[in-house]
């Protein structure tokens, strides 16, 4: 089968300038409505992909995003969410971005054309077998990370991808692709767009279906998250006095003196 690139291909409206604001706005929205139901299609690709980087997270392995731009972007915020929210280390999801970290703010001049870079990036966190690399890329052809993934082949490290096109170079490359194809942009090429959105909700169901996996959610609550505001202090204290049936003043001493939900709740239950 070839190669299209629907990223690239010409938008499904014209005259963009000369839309009011509210015809801007609902066109905007309607595509964005379509890109759900592409990820639906994905579902069976995206399970496969979770279950190897369970496998591997459990036996003390970690798991990689490398992109560039906006995909890079992406795959540094899913990774930076996921101590906060689930607990873990910052050592356990990890994101990377052709350019390194200024590249995160402004856009890195031919970062992402390095056929090295990727692979020595990776290197730099003694990747191995243990580990997951998920290359995030919407068009499917970015060198950065599609030279990383082939140099991971080689070296027995499992690999997945994360792109909006069908049967691109990345998605030959990786052991575990997963293609959400989005169809033409609303301004053509612009990726940033429905391919960004698609790419933000898979990382989402990534990160949170694996920390579930891996026990860091009791019931449907972040019993694990950090409390690092008032906010989440408070939403703490309320988890506890529901999970427990005790007052206010008991579920915040406990908080106190545990400093974090799960603990508070066992050691009250041990201490019955």
């Amino acid at each position: 089968m070839g190669f299209t690139k629907t990223t690239e291909q010409d938008s499904n409206y014209n005259h963009l300038e000369k839309m009011s604001v509210s015809e801007l706005l609902k066109n905007i929205n309607n595509e964005d409505k379509t890109v759900p139901l592409a990820v639906e299609k994905a579902l069976p690709e995206i399970e496969r992909l979770v279950e190897q980087i369970v496998s591997k997270l459990k036996i003390g392995g970690r798991l990689f995003y490398m992109g560039a731009g906006t995909s890079g972007r992406l795959g540094i915020l899913d990774a930076s969410e996921c101590p906060p929210t689930f607990g873990v280390s910052h050592d356990l999801v990890i994101g990377l971005i052709a350019g390194g970290d200024s590249a995160i703010r402004k856009a890195v001049e031919f970062a992402e054309d390095s056929l090295t870079q990727g692979w020595e990036d990776l290197q730099k966190y003694n990747i191995n077998s243990n580990d997951v690399v998920v290359g995030i890329a919407a068009s499917g052809t970015t060198p950065y990370v599609i030279s990383a993934l082939e140099r991971c082949n080689e070296n027995n490290i499992i690999t997945g991808c994360i792109t909006c096109n069908h049967n691109s170079p990345l998605s030959q490359t990786a052991q575990f692709p997963i293609e959400v194809i989005v169809g033409p942009e609303f301004v053509t090429g612009s990726s940033r767009m429905k391919a960004g959105t698609a790419q933000k909700l898979v990382l989402n169901m990534i990160t949170t279906s694996t920390m579930i996996q891996l026990g860091h959610i009791k019931g449907n609550k972040m019993v694990d998250m950090q409390l690092s505001n008032n906010k989440l202090v408070n939403r703490g204290t309320r988890m506890i006095m529901t999970e427990l049936n005790i007052s206010q003043n008991e579920a915040e001493a406990l908080l106190e003196k545990y400093k974090n939900v799960r603990l508070a709740i066992q050691n009250y239950n041990h201490g019955k």
